[in-house]
């Protein structure tokens, strides 16, 4: 399994150049979501990752299902009692450009696989639009507000070589229990 690189690492602050949209459904991307699901699943924690995340300069990120699934917002305790079959798949965003950010923003607290084990505040647009190419090249539009919509920004942001420690608050260290 490819390991999550961490903070120091130079891909994390890489630009990621576009993937052209006929090399989308090669088996070389796929390999490569292969190994970022494969990664993000490893993390109990997480709910997102990036390519740059795992050594890809690449602008892809996958969010992980578990997100939208009914237990996950009960915590930890409950949600790791869901049957696997009952989580709902992963979003792929390939090529992924935010076209449209709410004014409305907020601090909300957030971390980063390859920032391990800081946790701080970001200010945050509370809805998000993005529009990127699935796993097939299928290019789509789709909206967010809350966790999905902090997701994107957290998430887009990887691409440009932008981490959340670059502009979070109150910044700690938590490490596991």
């Amino acid at each position: 399994m490819k390991k999550i690189v961490q903070k120091d690492d130079k891909v994390l602050r890489q630009n990621a150049k576009e993937i052209p949209i006929r090399e989308i459904a090669t088996p070389k991307i796929k390999k490569i979501l292969k190994e970022m699901s494969l990664a993000l699943k490893s993390q109990n924690d997480g709910v997102a990752i990036a390519a740059p995340q795992i050594g890809y300069s690449l602008p892809i990120f996958i969010v992980s299902g578990k997100i939208f699934h009914k237990d996950f917002i009960k915590g930890e305790k409950e949600f790791k009692k869901t049957p696997k079959r009952e989580i709902p798949k992963d979003l792929v965003f390939i090529n992924p450009k935010i076209s449209k950010l709410s004014r409305e923003k907020e601090w909300v607290p957030e971390g980063c696989l390859s920032v391990r084990w800081l946790y701080g505040k970001t200010f945050r647009s509370k809805k998000a639009t993005i529009m990127a190419y699935d796993e097939n090249g299928k290019k789509f539009q789709r909206g967010a507000s809350g966790l999905l919509a902090q997701i994107f920004q957290h998430e887009t942001d990887h691409l440009k070589g932008v981490l959340f420690i670059d502009h979070a608050k109150d910044i700690k260290e938590e490490l596991p229990k």
